[in-house]
């Protein structure tokens, strides 16, 4: 009786294991029906997927819990009245749709470029959150100038004017991570409508701990 026991017992394991290999080669969809999602960077396809090797780990970059407040303090959910927070799939319907030359779409990395070497994600535009912030050393004039080139805004007589400014999905490292939060802040105080702004809170932190498609600003 014992040897059977045993027996079964061996059955039952290499059975286990051999559920644990099989769940390990698993696909990683983005949802049930999306695999991937593929866009042109640069004249070469780029898919936003998700890393497909069942026992991936965070990189290590974003696997700390406890940064210092200030200021990597914890943001709310809810910016600022009139801006959607968003997630992974809407910023990636909204990537996808400025890829397909929708050019009332941009997608905005707000992190300084130090980060931003390190990857971002697909169809992203980095512009540091020091640019945008006159304590920060950026003049009127430079700030002018990026509003106009990047978010479509143009100036008449000294005043802005945002009727035909690009909806902007604006990103940076996560939920601790104040950069975008400081653009969105200072494109309001300018006068950018709410709504027009969309802001990914989740940021790299969701992004990498989802195993998400990153990209260099070389690639």
């Amino acid at each position: 009786m014992r040897k059977l026991c045993l027996a079964m017992l061996g059955g039952f394991l290499l059975a286990g294991t051999s559920l644990g290999v099989f769940a390990e080669s698993k696909p990683v969809g983005i949802t049930p029906e999306i695999m991937a999602i593929p866009v042109m960077i640069n004249g070469a396809t780029v898919e936003f997927k998700r890393n497909q090797d069942n026992n991936a780990t965070v990189n290590p970059a974003f696997a700390k819990t406890s940064r210092p407040c200030p200021p990597f303090c914890i943001q709310p959910s809810n910016l600022a009245l009139g801006v959607e927070t968003i997630g992974e799939v809407e910023l990636m319907h909204f990537a996808k749709q400025m890829n397909e030359g929708d050019a009332d779409i941009i997608v905005i990395d707000s992190r300084t470029p130090d980060w931003v070497e390190r990857g971002s994600i697909p169809t992203a535009m980095n512009v540091p959150w020091t640019n945008l912030n006159p304590a920060k050393g950026a003049t009127p004039l430079e700030i002018a100038e990026i509003l106009e080139s990047t978010f479509n805004v143009t100036e008449s007589e000294g005043l802005f004017d945002f009727s035909q400014c690009r909806t902007a999905v604006m990103f940076c490292n996560g939920m601790w991570c104040g950069q975008s939060p400081n653009n969105i802040k200072n494109l309001l105080r300018l006068g950018y409508p709410a709504h027009k702004i969309k802001w990914y809170r989740g940021g790299m932190q969701d992004w990498e701990i989802l195993g998400l498609t990153t990209v260099k600003p070389s690639s």
